[in-house]
């Protein structure tokens, strides 16, 4: 009697490569992660036949790789012809699709679709989602734009009360529409791939074959983390560039392709059936989940997380639920900032069309979502991708309203809740700038767009605490510790995974941890203590002598045919050295925008109300961004009959005797002079952050402080005024003037 010969037991692996580099970003970084990551990878699948995996570029890649390497868009065609590879769509700019108004969801999806067909010769049926950000409601949307399926984390699925065994497939969702399927990917791949030797996920997936052979694990990352994250280039490489981490994996894979197979998730989606039903509350990735909360939740968050994965402690932490991705518009007002601005110009394009005449790809660019947020990685401190952002919404609002308004000088101005925090903030716009005031928060200028160099001239971040510089400080305790106790630090061979690794870029980063009290605006007033030093007010060392600063203005406004007139006032107090009590102060400040210049005229008038004198140092702050970090030699600050020690834009210093100065930058073609009519002393500073990166902790420039001071004595009864004008130009006409 023969046994029938025991059948072979197999399994599918799904993977998945999100390939993307931000609207705005620089284009040697283009180039670096191009020859680091995105190259070795498709030269890799060439020298690989036999391993079958999607890719996502996403449309900004796209278009960079079409203008500057169409051979390599040539080469990865090649593999989509051979079926080697399977094209992902998303969103063309990669939005976060639960932030933009629903038809440009669909936009951005049938667009990057249409890309790809064109690139590629096939269209894609699933999608890369932005950071993973899901609300219940997408579904409908997705489907619309026509695709079939796309990938969450696994930790969506464990929320509602599943678990590992039960993600080897995808399930079916929707929301009162088609049929969207959803793949898990796993969280322990993602952070073994490439971080542990090849061999161990061999394994892994060998203890997971069943006799059907229907089961599918999934693992999709970013593209960037095989060559592109610090030491990973030599280790996922090697030394010939075929030899690393990629190579011997990929090898292993087509050395078991009996009992695992390497399948597209296109592919598998439509010859399988879904695992069941599923209905997926609103998450992201467990760290964006943990980011998204106030600073020392998320600390705590983070503790509690590390805790339980110590104690493998899976079955608490798949119900682990941070915060809601839209509290980063809470969290961050620069953030809110850039998103209520896009949907005011979403507004403004599709009143003029919304087509490519009214500035419809300049919106579209500007909901990339690499600013919209902000955790480990990058996000709203990047200043040069911030700045993009803002010339995109610009250069879209231009396109529109030259259909809304014609080529005539126009101006307008309107009282309303931008922010959508029930408060009202005033808007100035014209064909040559937009100007908006907070009127609860210091009469403030939060926002100053030149619509010639297409700049918002206020895009600064403020300094705020963040969950990871408790991580730093006690990062650098520790640093010291061992550098007073003479001890080394063993090194590793291996990369670290950024997640849990930490790297600085210079040290005692922790001392340069400075708190703003009030969003880094312009047109901030202040009285300040005398004899206050400038290294005191950079770092926020001192007490405000008025309360003036961040406090309620009553706001008032008049147009006329020359221009829109703003009056901002306030009745305040302000301490007197050595008395008891605070004087009565009011304070008035004017900004006339005139009709068709790229100008203001700011009057500040201050009146002692009170019977005793008044002697103060005060003080209007203006915070700056035209892309100065860095020492960029672009960027610049010359002060009018006097040298400076250095005229970088992100130098620091104080002058004295200033009536009229320029700062700018000759790559944006942004000059701005400002002049005085009583003579100032000058305070300027670079505004550094300290944020981290997948290479570790640094000194970020998110702009330049830039504060006149002038005494002040007022007898009872007296007042005191001085006159601020500020006039954009080309920078070359400028500093050739």
């Amino acid at each position: 009697m023969t046994t029938a010969p025991e059948q072979q037991k197999s399994i599918h692996i799904g993977l998945l490569l999100h390939n993307h580099q931000p609207v705005g970003n620089f284009p040697w970084v283009f180039q670096q992660v191009f020859e680091e990551s995105y190259l070795p990878m498709i030269q890799a699948l060439e020298r690989h036949p036999g391993v079958r995996l999607s890719l996502h570029y996403t449309g900004s890649l796209l278009d960079w790789l079409e203008e500057t390497h169409p051979e390599f868009l040539r080469r990865v065609a090649a593999l989509v012809a051979r079926q080697q590879v399977e094209i992902v769509g998303g969103g063309y700019y990669e939005p976060i699709l639960p932030s933009i108004p629903d038809n440009d969801k669909v936009t951005q999806i049938r667009r990057l679709t249409e890309r790809v067909e064109a690139d590629f010769g096939t269209r894609p049926t699933g999608m890369w989602l932005a950071e993973r950000v899901w609300e219940p409601s997408l579904p409908r949307y997705l489907t619309e734009a026509g695709i079939q399926w796309t990938i969450l984390d696994d930790i969506h699925f464990k929320n509602v009360g599943l678990e590992d065994k039960d993600l080897y497939g995808y399930y079916a969702t929707e929301d009162q529409t088609g049929i969207l399927k959803v793949y898990a990917t796993s969280q322990s791949l993602r952070y073994t791939i490439p971080w542990r030797p090849p061999q161990e996920t061999i394994e892994t997936l060998r203890k997971l074959v069943t006799t059907a052979g229907d089961r599918i694990v999934v693992m999709g990352d970013d593209g960037e983390k095989f060559g592109s994250w610090p030491d990973t280039h030599p280790y996922c490489w090697g030394p010939d560039g075929h030899s690393g981490w990629v190579d011997q994996f990929f090898a292993a894979l087509e050395e078991n392709s009996d009992w695992l197979h390497t399948t597209p998730l296109g592919e598998y989606a439509n010859q399988h059936a879904a695992l069941g039903r599923v209905y997926i509350p609103t998450s992201s990735y467990i760290e964006m989940t943990e980011w998204a909360l106030p600073p020392q939740r998320s600390y705590q968050f983070s503790q509690l997380l590390h805790q339980l994965e110590s104690e493998h402690r899976n079955d608490i932490i798949q119900f682990m639920r941070g915060g809601f991705w839209r509290s980063f518009l809470v969290r961050y007002p620069e953030i809110n900032n850039q998103h209520k601005k896009m949907l005011r110009v979403h507004d403004t394009v599709y009143t003029a069309g919304g087509n490519e005449e009214a500035g419809l790809t300049h919106l579209l660019k500007a909901q990339a979502n690499d600013t919209y947020w902000h955790g480990l990685f990058g996000g709203i401190y990047m200043a040069h991708v911030r700045s993009a952002i803002y010339h995109h919404l610009i250069k879209a609002e231009n396109a529109a309203d030259r259909i809304n308004h014609g080529q005539q000088s126009w101006q307008r101005y309107e009282f309303t809740d931008f922010e959508r925090n029930t408060l009202q903030q005033l808007i100035i716009e014209s064909d040559q700038q937009n100007l908006y005031l907070d009127p609860q928060h210091g009469g403030s200028l939060f926002e100053w767009d030149l619509r010639r160099s297409a700049h918002n001239m206020l895009s600064v971040m403020t300094r705020q605490e963040e969950s990871y510089h408790q991580t730093l400080r006690a990062y650098e305790q520790e640093r010291r510790r061992h550098v007073t106790a003479k001890e080394e630090t063993p090194a590793s061979s291996d990369p670290g995974n950024p997640h849990s690794t930490i790297r600085t870029k210079e040290a005692d980063l922790d001392q340069y941890l400075v708190l703003d009290r009030y969003r880094r605006s312009s047109l901030v007033d202040h009285f300040l203590p005398a004899g206050l030093p400038l290294s005191s007010y950079a770092q926020v060392r001192y007490e405000e002598q008025g309360n003036f600063a961040n406090e309620p203005y009553q706001a008032d406004v008049k147009q006329e045919e020359a221009g829109i007139t703003i009056v901002l006032s306030r009745e305040g107090m302000v301490k007197r050295p050595g008395a008891l009590s605070p004087l009565p102060v009011s304070l008035s400040k004017t900004i006339f925008v005139p009709k068709g210049e790229e100008k203001l005229v700011i009057r500040y008038q201050i009146a002692n109300q009170g019977q005793a004198r008044l002697q103060s140092m005060f003080a209007t702050e203006f915070n700056i961004n035209l892309l100065g970090g860095g020492g960029n030699p672009q960027a610049y600050c010359t002060v009018d009959d006097q040298q400076l020690e250095s005229h970088s834009f992100d130098s620091t210093g104080e002058v004295a005797n200033v009536s009229s100065m320029h700062i700018g930058n000759n790559w944006l073609q942004q000059d701005l002079g400002i002049a005085l009519s009583q003579p100032a002393s000058l305070w300027r500073f670079s505004i550094d952050t300290v944020t981290g990166s997948e290479a570790g902790f640094e000194r970020t420039h998110q702009g330049s402080n830039f504060t006149f001071l002038w005494p002040i004595t007022l007898d009872g009864g007296e007042s005191w005024n001085v006159e601020i004008t500020a006039q954009g130009t080309p920078a070359s006409v400028a500093r050739n003037s």
